[in-house]
């Protein structure tokens, strides 16, 4: 059997959630494909699972580099406290009129992806200017496939990405195209940034982190922003962080709305890998976007 032949229903839930520590550096390459060989049975192989699990960056773009509906090009800005220059995809509606609601696209923990990319040109095409910088600028670039990604990014200190994304915020500002009202939107490592550019940035407009980890009780004071969250039902690992999170909004008063969506794994918005539920992304990202209209606007 190969991997085009597996459905997502036959897959065990232990698959999905060792992919799962794969993905985050918690397990070696060398130990996932050995533990993964206890679920190649019934002519599945550890080769097919492996190909079943890995991104599709070939398939499964829905706005392809070169849309003729966009303009989108790379731009270099600068991160005097963090990576020094970052580079960054920056896009928008090629018949806008007039200045644009901005937001920052946070990749996940292996830099700037082709599936990150595609999301930021989802954004510009709902009538905003998006820009999705990529941290691993300063060791050059999302090297091309995720494995290279996830251990590049392993080398650059967390909090330092956050200023990259921090001064991502700065040149958006600034930008000739922007409103001025700007929100930010990540996933995994990237709602990480999400929810701590809510605590850094107080002129922030909105922010939506999807499946990630949460700030310090004691910095929740911080929050300006309004905050849409997004959390996969079946994310033990991040969503044993909400009621201590939750908790500290509602007594601080803060203005936020929150989201778990039952029977999914971490990474349900991601459809370049078998995490993905359709059901679950549409309404996520609908959310989204009606979220940024309101308050971008």
């Amino acid at each position: 059997m190969n991997s085009n032949d597996i459905k997502k229903e036959d897959i065990q839930q232990e698959v999905f959630d060792l992919y799962d520590d794969y993905a985050h550096n918690r397990v070696t390459r060398r130990d996932f494909v050995e533990k993964l060989s206890v679920y190649a049975i019934g002519g599945l192989t550890v080769a097919s699972l492996m190909g079943f699990l890995m991104p599709d960056y070939k398939n499964a773009i829905q706005v392809n580099a070169g849309d003729a509906r966009l303009q989108s090009d790379y731009a270099n800005y600068p991160s005097p406290k963090g990576g020094g220059t970052i580079k960054a995809l920056v896009s928008k509606p090629k018949e806008s009129k007039g200045k644009l609601g901005g937001i920052i696209v946070v990749h996940e923990n292996r830099g700037l992806n082709p599936h990150i990319e595609d999301v930021a040109r989802r954004a510009a095409l709902a009538g905003f200017i998006s820009v999705a910088p990529d941290a691993l600028t300063p060791l050059g670039g999302y090297p091309g496939t995720d494995d290279a990604g996830r251990e590049l990014q392993s080398k650059r200190n967390r909090d330092e990405m956050l200023e990259d994304f921090i001064a991502a915020y700065d040149y958006l500002k600034s930008h000739p195209d922007c409103n001025g009202k700007i929100g930010v939107v990540g996933f995994c490592f990237g709602g990480w940034i999400a929810n701590m550019m809510a605590v850094r940035l107080p002129e922030l407009a909105a922010a939506v982190p999807f499946y990630g980890g949460q700030p310090p009780k004691e910095q929740v004071t911080q929050i300006k922003a309004p905050l849409l969250i997004h959390y996969a039902g079946l994310d033990t690992r991040v969503n044993e962080g909400w009621p201590a999170y939750e908790a500290a909004l509602k007594e601080n008063k803060k203005e936020y709305t929150a989201y778990i969506y039952p029977d999914v794994n971490h990474g349900f918005h991601n459809d370049t890998t078998p995490r993905y539920d359709r059901t679950a992304a549409e309404l996520a990202w609908k959310r989204t976007i009606e979220f940024f209209t309101a308050k971008l606007s």
